[in-house]
């Protein structure tokens, strides 16, 4: 089973507290508004690290992370982006790849609301780890922890972190 920490949203925010969490993962998965490269640089230092563009990144960030993101993980079908939306909602962007082609586990951010949900119809698990950076209407900063193995997600953990 490999360690998971989920986040979005750090619109060029990194503090000790996020760098500790990614210290205890295997891989960190960062689902867009990456706000700075800094961000991204501190977060590969520590581990692997697989991430998407976000509507208020750069050209830089857009150079380096694809918009949408999709790789096979330990046996479970990942599909990275974030402008989602979430079940029963999703962004007019990817609703079509949905649909053609679901995922297991489909991951987005951007709209700074922490949601876990699955979709029964498209037999996916849909995460949203909501917002970590410090900017925005969010009143807790929040991040998703999960393992997965053996083409399961298990072991599901919502981190919170209260705004300064």
């Amino acid at each position: 089973m490999k360690k998971i920490l989920l986040l979005s949203d750090t619109h060029s925010y990194i503090d000790d507290r996020i760098l500790a969490y990614a210290q205890k993962a295997d891989e960190i998965w960062h689902a867009g508004d990456i706000g700075s490269l800094e961000v991204t640089d501190a977060l590969k230092k520590i581990k692997p690290l697989r991430a998407v563009f976000g509507n208020i990144d750069d050209h830089e960030i857009r150079n380096e992370f694809p918009l949408n993101n999709r790789f096979i993980f330990e046996g479970v079908d990942v599909l990275i982006t974030h402008i989602g939306g979430y079940p029963g909602r999703y962004s007019p962007a990817i609703r079509e790849e949905l649909r053609a082609n679901p995922p297991k586990l489909f991951i987005c951010g951007h709209s700074h609301i922490l949601k876990v949900m699955p979709d029964r119809k498209l037999n996916l698990l849909h995460m949203n780890p909501g917002a970590i950076g410090i900017h925005g209407f969010h009143k807790v900063r929040t991040m998703l922890r999960f393992t997965v193995g053996n083409g399961n997600i298990e072991n599901l953990e919502v981190i919170e972190i209260e705004r300064k």
